[in-house]
């Protein structure tokens, strides 16, 4: 059987211009890229499980943060609209599918950590069977992250200690999963065509909670919002003022 129709896969081509420390290294380096790592895996090990005050050791005292749901959010802004969400019953979760980090020259203290992960939402049906199903939506989280110099009494931050700075991610595909294994919502083509490819299934089933969704995030089918966070996250490891408030 052949295959028809676009599969959209990302582009063979190399999205970075520049190599940065990302494997092997000094003990330093090994050790920076290390603590990066497990600082990204905080977010679905404990935002999952509302560990609030560890989750918001992650980042800086000014961290932005952005999902499909919430737009760009101030980290505290962002885990009180998570608390509200978690008391009407939202039901988002996270599968951490590996993670790395690349680091910028010493004198910078900037990192990026990658993280592959499906963020999994839950939701009923809207057409009163009670029926269930999942969004699944594989990602790539990117955490513009720094070392933090001085001391942050607020948060507890330590000299040389690294924080989530922002926070944006890759959608790469997404799918619906029935939990009862043939109970699938109907989605209008017209609904799904509101919403970028990527996280089309994941945005109409969360504007149907009343979310306003996020319509400019990166996916591999926007070539120009792609190739410009690659450009935001070199200019990060690269010392640079970043800029990843755009609209489109």
């Amino acid at each position: 059987m052949g295959i028809t129709g676009p599969l959209n896969a990302t582009s063979p081509l190399d999205p970075h211009s520049k190599s940065y420390s990302h494997i092997n290294g000094s003990t330093s380096e090994l050790l920076d890229r290390l603590a990066v790592s497990e600082l990204c895996k905080g977010w679905p090990v404990y935002r999952d499980a509302s560990e609030w005050k560890n989750y918001r050791s992650l980042f800086t005292r000014d961290a932005t943060v952005w999902t499909t749901w919430s737009g760009p959010q101030h980290v505290d802004d962002f885990i009180a609209i998570s608390k509200a969400g978690k008391e009407k019953g939202v039901f988002i979760m996270h599968r951490e599918c590996g993670t790395l980090a690349e680091l910028g020259k010493p004198e910078h203290g900037r990192a990026i950590g990658k993280m592959k992960a499906t963020i999994t939402h839950r939701f009923v049906a809207s057409d009163g069977s009670g029926s269930q199903f999942d969004v699944d939506c594989d990602c790539r989280f990117v955490f513009f992250c720094e070392k933090v110099t001085g001391i942050d009494a607020e948060n507890n931050d330590c000299d040389g200690e690294w924080k989530a700075r922002y926070v944006k991610l890759f959608y790469d595909k997404d799918k619906v999963v029935p939990v009862d294994g043939h109970s699938a919502p109907r989605f209008d083509k017209r609904e799904l065509a509101c919403y970028p490819e990527g996280y089309r299934y994941l945005g109409a089933a969360q504007a149907r909670l009343g979310y306003v969704i996020d319509l400019n995030l990166p996916t591999p089918h926007d070539s120009m919002l792609w190739a410009r966070m690659y450009g935001e996250m070199e200019k990060w490891l690269d010392g640079e003022d970043v800029d990843l408030f755009w609209e489109g």
